[in-house]
């Protein structure tokens, strides 16, 4: 959409070149060079966008380690399913009814901690990939962040000030490790709407220390009443969109049910400017895998061809259109050989069939 953008005004203004120069028929000889000229620039903007900026994300979700990992383990998305992206997530702690972000403790793993985190981007840097770093914060008992709230604007001052130095801190490590795209919250559904001068103001502040690509993350639920997307550089969008609550859907099911969806989508992105980018998108290997699936709990029937359907429905209906920038898969772990198989009902595709279905998309 936006390189399409691009290429019509350059063909609008070698428009305007042709007609003042055949007004001076003298001038057609530097007219034709004018033109060879212009062919070979516009050739090499289509280049430059084609394998730079307008470069698809293939992405992953990379679960912060709990102990140091090497390049071994970090090659993995690659090769398995040809990743190009790994998103990066320290993690912030906050109690349920505290003010206070907790982070960098030394009780939390190896790659929530800061010195993991800018570890774990120069392995991935040095093979090969680019990275969005993307700070979590989990509340204790795993309640909603979406639903944080407080009644008292003390509170909520004391926890603006918290969150700021949290993000803050990870925005400057993301520039000082050159990392390409930077998500300055995750599902935050109260705090963004209630709030939303504070994060115009984070938004700025983080444009002070931090030169890249800049989201925000916005549940499926959330991102349509977001009032900063123009701010940003991508409308970033965790794509757990409720679709249907067939035991096994099929792929046509799963295209038909996100339609909707697709439209508002290109709604949005049309009416902002802006690209979509996935920030999180993934299904659960177990029954009716697409009625919610934002549900992470441990129930269900292990269903791999439902977890099949879902992601071919999903890629077919997104991966080729130029208002989708691509997205991040829910998720990826570093301890390859242990995780996920065929008796596994969660999120990760690891040794899954959903795996050579990815990496085929990822490989378009």
């Amino acid at each position: 959409m936006f390189l399409k953008a691009i290429l019509r005004r350059m063909a609008y203004i070698l428009c305007i070149i042709k007609k003042r120069i055949f007004l001076d028929l003298n001038a057609l000889f530097i007219f034709n060079l004018m033109n060879k000229a212009l062919f070979f620039f516009f050739i090499l903007i289509i280049q430059l966008f084609s394998f730079s900026s307008f470069s698809q994300i293939n992405g992953v979700s990379f679960v912060a380690p709990a102990r140091e990992i090497g390049s071994k383990e970090i090659k993995l998305p690659k090769t398995v399913i040809n990743a190009n992206y790994i998103s990066i997530m320290p993690y912030g702690f906050i109690p349920e009814e505290g003010t206070e972000i907790q982070f960098n403790s030394e009780s939390q793993w190896w790659g929530e901690k800061e010195s993991g985190t800018v570890k774990t981007i120069q392995l991935a840097k040095a093979a090969g990939y680019k990275v969005m770093l993307k700070p979590h914060v989990w509340k204790r008992h795993g309640s909603y962040t979406g639903h944080h709230t407080y009644s008292k604007e003390s509170n909520w001052k004391a926890f603006e000030e918290s969150f700021s130095n949290y993000i803050l801190h990870f925005a400057k490590i993301a520039e000082a490790s050159k990392t390409e795209v930077f998500c300055v919250g995750t599902e935050w559904e109260r705090f963004a709407l209630q709030r939303p001068n504070f994060w115009f103001q984070l938004i700025k502040d983080v444009k002070q220390v931090y030169q890249g690509k800049v989201t925000y993350a916005a549940n499926w639920d959330e991102y349509k009443r977001i009032s900063f997307w123009k701010e940003l550089d991508y409308i970033g969008v965790d794509a757990y969109f409720p679709l249907i609550d067939s035991k096994t859907p099929s792929a046509e099911d799963i295209i038909s049910a996100l339609a909707p969806y697709k439209k508002e989508l290109k709604t949005l992105s049309e009416k902002v400017d802006k690209p979509i980018i996935f920030t999180e998108f993934g299904y659960r290997s177990r029954d009716k895998t697409a009625e919610k699936p934002w549900e992470s709990d441990r129930a269900g029937e292990v269903n791999l061809t439902a977890q099949n359907s879902a992601y071919l429905g999903f890629f077919t209906t997104f991966w080729n259109e130029d208002f989708i920038a691509g997205g991040f898969l829910w998720k990826w772990f570093a301890n390859y050989e242990s995780v996920g198989g065929s008796q596994h009902n969660g999120f990760t595709p690891q040794n899954k069939p959903a795996e050579k279905i990815i990496k085929k998309w990822y490989s378009k």
